[in-house]
């Protein structure tokens, strides 16, 4: 059994990216940038496969390295992840110790303590109710799996997408509705720097809307009532730019999108 790494980047202009994220495994690193081109190269004993397109959109970029993969166990990067040393024996180690798990997301601190990245306290099934915790980078899934299942990432979704994030959740979500089987695992694998985000610009007209997209997307009959808990729950964090009301009234202009 062995790990791949599934890295979405942007604008790199030279080969030093496994070195600076510690891959340690065999990866496929998708460039988007402004040309097209192909790739292959040899780090630390391991093949690269490093795919230019002059595109965007993180959806779009986690698929092409998804369509490409070949690995038994595919593990989803962004560049700002650096992993721990002999990451890929502590994933295949947890795949082994849970034999009948398809998906398994683990813990991927932040080393940006403005925006803190939720900690996973102990081994647990993922559910429909907690599936929205889990960032892209802590997952980890059985290739055949994902192929089986025909689950991909969500192209309207993410930055570069129409609406601003989500496409984690969305595929999480995907999963378990396509019967796979999802756990939660407190193994640290890497770190994440989070200096900047791709897509939150604030508590802005925008940022509501694209949340009532997410929640439609993700379950049409539940998604009013996802709304309306969001709102209640985290008004404090946007009360200066927003009252309830008007958060609830964008997030259902989304819900209509």
């Amino acid at each position: 059994m062995n790990v791949q790494v599934l890295v979405s980047a942007m604008h790199q202009t030279d080969h030093t990216l496994p070195g600076k994220m510690n891959i340690q495994t065999d990866a496929i690193i998708i460039n988007q940038c402004d040309r097209n081109e192909f790739e292959e190269f040899q780090f630390a004993g391991k093949s690269i496969r490093f795919l230019s397109f002059a595109e965007r959109g993180v959806g779009l970029s986690r698929n092409n390295a998804l369509m490409r993969a070949s690995g038994d166990i595919c593990l989803i990067a962004d560049e700002d992840v650096t992993y721990v040393e002999n990451y890929e024996e502590i994933i295949v180690q947890k795949f082994r110790e849970t034999p009948n798990a398809d998906v398994i997301v683990f813990n991927v601190p932040s080393s940006n303590p403005q925006r803190p990245s939720y900690m996973i306290p102990r081994k647990s099934r993922v559910r429909w109710f907690n599936c929205l915790r889990y960032g892209a980078v802590r997952i980890a899934a059985r290739t055949e799996k994902l192929r089986e299942a025909n689950v991909s990432f969500s192209l309207l979704f993410g930055g570069g997408a129409k609406y601003s994030a989500g496409e984690d959740c969305i595929f999480i979500a995907d999963c378990l509705k396509k019967g796979l089987k999802v756990y939660a695992n407190p193994a640290v694998i890497g770190r994440v720097s989070q200096e900047k985000s791709s897509w939150f610009q604030g508590y802005t007209n925008k940022f509501f809307i694209d949340k009532g997209a997410l929640f439609t997307c993700l379950t049409r009959n539940w998604a009013k009532l996802l709304c309306l808990q969001f709102v209640v729950r985290h008004h404090r964090m946007f009360e200066r730019e927003k009252t309830i009301s008007e958060a609830c009234k964008l997030m259902f202009q989304g819900l209509k999108e």
